[in-house]
């Protein structure tokens, strides 16, 4: 069964729900909410439901992140070859690791918002690993039994505030709408790693990046363990996992976003994210 995880608003509240064959479901009345413990065994969990007592919801439902509860957005950098030779920057050992405001998570559909002062907003594809099972110090072979399901991601970023005005990539990476997760969470045993996913993303239609998973320097099970040496991970924790070339700092001349564009972001079998970006009000 291709169930998918959704969460949705209605009424102001955001509600969890299903996605099967291009039909969306409102599962709030058997499950309280895609979050925490629930993560754990998610396909399980999907393949409960009975779809014939949940009331449907018209294609056009506004969607949320997929994710209730998030704790933590994590985040790694420089983990593809290109996307290190266009930033002119040096393979490491250890991942790049940082991290973004949880105030930056954002929906699928969501406007990208330009915040008040900025000057280069820029667009990082990625795929999202939810942590289902937490834990701390996870060994790389035990790593994969921690995911709950892939997202599609755009780690969106101010790149004058990440290098130039000094501390941490922080103060780049979290403005408000910075973090656009969705459309659907599609459970980790339906998404096959080995074999990579395709992404991609394009801005008015042209295409500025496109790359596939398998060409990470430091794969989802690498970078488990890496990340849980640090810290601890818990049930609903975001960790994007690195973008491709063709961001638009490392372009001649450079390229960013800009009031009125649309952004495009899509990997194969995790869906399709659609953004227009805006200028924040003043």
């Amino acid at each position: 069964m291709n169930r998918l995880a959704i969460r949705f608003r209605q009424d102001g509240q955001e509600k969890p729900g299903v996605l099967l064959d291009g039909q969306l479901y409102d599962a709030s009345t058997q499950v309280a909410d895609w979050s925490g413990e629930r993560l754990a065994g998610l396909r399980e969990q999907l393949a409960g439901l009975d779809l014939n007592a949940l009331p449907t919801l018209p294609a056009d439902t506004p969607l949320a992140c997929p994710v209730g509860g998030v704790r933590k957005m994590l985040a790694i950098g420089l983990n593809y070859a290109g996307h290190l030779e266009e930033m002119k920057a040096q393979r490491r050992e250890d991942p790049m690791l940082f991290s973004k405001a949880i105030t930056a998570l954002s929906g699928p559909h969501d406007p990208i918002v330009i915040p008040a002062g900025a000057q280069a907003v820029d667009w990082e594809v990625e795929l999202v690993v939810v942590i289902g099972r937490g834990g701390v110090r996870i060994p790389r072979e035990q790593a994969l039994a921690h995911v709950a399901g892939y997202c599609t991601g755009i780690d969106v970023s101010e790149r004058h505030w990440q290098k130039q005005r000094g501390g941490q990539f922080i103060k780049g990476k979290s403005a408000d709408s910075f973090g656009p997760v969705g459309p659907w969470l599609v459970p980790a045993e339906r998404v096959d790693l080995q074999q990579g996913l395709d992404l991609q993303l394009s801005v008015n239609g042209q295409v500025k990046q496109r790359s596939n998973t398998r060409l990470m320097l430091h794969d989802v099970p690498a970078l488990i363990a890496h990340v849980s040496t640090f810290l601890r991970l818990e049930p609903g924790d975001l960790l994007f996992t690195g973008t491709p070339d063709g961001v638009g700092m490392g372009r001649t001349p450079e390229e960013y976003l800009q009031p009125g564009d649309e952004v495009v972001a899509r990997i194969a079998g995790l869906g399709e994210q659609r953004h227009r970006v805006l200028a924040e009000p003043i």
